[in-house]
């Protein structure tokens, strides 16, 4: 009785050495499949140079200036951003935000309207690389200090026809509102300025 006892202790004994290391094989498969995969290699950075699709909302340029407009106590940003597929073809998107983030005025100008103010005599006869350059040129002299004026209407100034009365009171009332002039849409002179009083940027045209 004791022999046979022992046969069948041996059994399991045998029996559990046998599960145990085939669960340490099962284990040690699973530890192998899993190592094999790197972490670093999930990820693939683009190569350097590679093409992007160019768009209407593909920025191609970006000047940025800080001056005085809506508070005298701070300085607003004012941004020149040319977006499109080409440089003549593309929209100028004049942008100034406060100090605080919020957009003031947000408009959106043709490329070609850079070309007013440049060196070129005659923009429709020039080359199309030069007219290229003159407006690259003309967003690098947009914000120019000799652009920003105080008071924005000087005395003895005549009210625009398309700007209210409420708007030219509050203008003429408040000296530190400051001006700045660009070139709209058309090649058209125009003045902007921040009026306090009511809280809003508007445009002036001369």
């Amino acid at each position: 009785m004791k022999i046979k006892h022992l046969r069948l202790s041996a059994l399991a004994l045998l029996a559990a050495g046998f599960t145990l290391q085939l669960a340490s094989c099962v284990s040690t498969e699973r530890e192998v499949s899993s190592a094999a995969t790197d972490p670093r290699s999930t990820y693939t950075p683009p190569p350097a140079g590679s093409r992007v699709r160019v768009s209407g909302k593909t920025v191609l340029n970006t000047v940025s200036a800080t001056h005085s407009f809506s508070d005298p106590a701070t300085k607003d940003n004012f941004i020149l951003q040319l977006r499109g597929p080409r440089v003549l073809t593309a929209q100028a998107h004049l942008i100034v935000t406060s100090s605080t983030g919020d957009t003031l005025r947000h408009e959106v100008l043709p490329a070609r309207a850079l070309l007013s103010h440049t060196d070129i005599a005659d923009p429709q006869s020039a080359s199309v690389r030069d007219q290229e350059i003159a407006i690259l040129q003309g967003m690098n002299n947009f914000f120019a200090d000799a652009h920003f004026m105080q008071p924005a209407i000087p005395a003895g100034s005549e009210q625009p026809a398309e700007v209210d009365a409420k708007t030219w009171s509050a203008l003429r009332e408040d000296p530190a509102t400051v001006g700045f002039d660009y070139t709209g849409a058309g090649g058209a002179e125009r003045r902007m300025a921040y009026v306090r009083k009511l809280r809003k940027a508007v445009v002036i045209s001369q």
